[in-house]
């Protein structure tokens, strides 16, 4: 059976893709300590499934949510976690009081890398979302 890495601290997450691998993949759970990045959802994506490959020194899997508004123009994008912690859901909404259009897209981005030095593969879905 082949072993892949998921670097997750998130119990639910990884309850998520153990349910959707099954028994075809074994799933291990790895709390890697990354460094935080910056830029477009997929250059974050990128960046961190590479670094996880290297840290790990084998496969991993990494996923990446985003929020995108657009009233803001796609903001906060990859850093609605930090919003979240800053602002709290009732400043976020506060946030987006000022807009008539509180649509946004929410986006889940997982890399698979196979190792080191390996290219990570992308898997991307989005929804929009009535807010």
């Amino acid at each position: 059976m082949k072993t892949i890495n998921f670097i997750t601290g998130n119990k639910n997450k990884l309850g998520e893709v153990q349910a959707i691998l099954g028994d075809a993949i074994e799933v291990q759970n790895k709390a890697v300590d990354l460094p935080e990045l910056q830029g477009t959802i997929e250059e974050i994506a990128r960046e961190k499934c590479r670094n996880a490959a290297k840290e790990i020194n084998g496969p991993v899997l990494t996923e990446d949510t985003a929020l995108e508004f657009n009233a803001m123009g796609g903001m906060p994008g990859p850093y609605i976690k930090w919003f979240l912690e800053k602002l709290g859901h009732e400043g976020l909404n506060k946030m987006l009081h000022g807009f008539e259009d509180r649509s946004a897209v929410a986006v889940c981005t997982f890399a698979f890398a196979a190792g080191p030095g390996e290219e990570p593969i992308l898997f991307q879905g989005r929804t929009d979302v009535c807010y």
